[in-house]
Parts: C-alpha cells; structure tokens; sequence
C-alpha cells in the first residue's frame, strides 16, 4: 500500500522558523506542537517532547554529530530517523521536511489516526 503524505505548511521560508541559540524551534504544524532542528543547514522535524520522561526538546541542544539531546536525562535521538542512540531503547516521532518555492512544509502519513503521537 502507497503511503499518502499530507504536507503542512509550517513557514513561508526557513528565515521564518523561530530558532533558538540552541537551532531547535518549537512550532505548530496544523493544531500540533512539533520541534524543527536545524544541523549544517538541514531542517529536521520530530516531536516536541522526550518520548522517555517529557522533556521539552526545545529546552535541549543538537550535539555535533546532529542528535537532539534531551534536557532531562540526556538521552539522544537521530534526527534523521528517530532513533535513540544513547541505548535506552525509545523512538522519536520525527516526518518529513520538504523546502518548496512557496514555503517550509512537513510531511504526515494521512492513514494514520496518530501519526502525530
């Protein structure tokens, strides 16, 4: 079965997107609160808190490999795939991000009820 992205417009550029120091921004996709990371220039969506103990993502830092770090307990998650590289064995939420000529969009799976949890 094809999987049907529905693409959410988040921003009208790149320069739009509220980063902090740390090159993570907490913003609304639709009715839903996501975080966008920003890594040698690579735009990167997953979800706003930690799926361990709830930590806001927006409160940690990117380490230089390009992991989200936790500001709780510290444990790290791949951007790019959700993985928890720290070996605690939790999954990120994380989708799609796609620059078009008329704005920033991330991508969800529309056949899922819960695909922003």
């Amino acid at each position: 079965m094809e999987k049907r992205i529905n693409w959410v417009k988040i921003a009208e550029s790149v320069s739009d997107i509220p980063f902090d120091a740390n090159e993570i921004a907490e913003v609304m996709a639709g009715d839903k609160r996501i975080c966008i990371g920003k890594h040698k220039e690579e735009l990167f969506a997953f979800a706003h808190k930690c799926p361990h103990a709830s930590g806001f993502f927006s409160e940690g830092f990117i380490d230089a490999l390009g992991n989200v770090v936790c500001p709780v307990h510290h444990y790290k998650f791949c951007m790019k795939n959700g993985r928890n590289i720290s070996g605690e064995g939790y999954y990120l939420k994380h989708w799609p991000v796609a620059l078009r000529k008329d704005g920033v969009f991330i991508g969800f799976d529309s056949r899922k009820l819960f695909d922003f949890f």
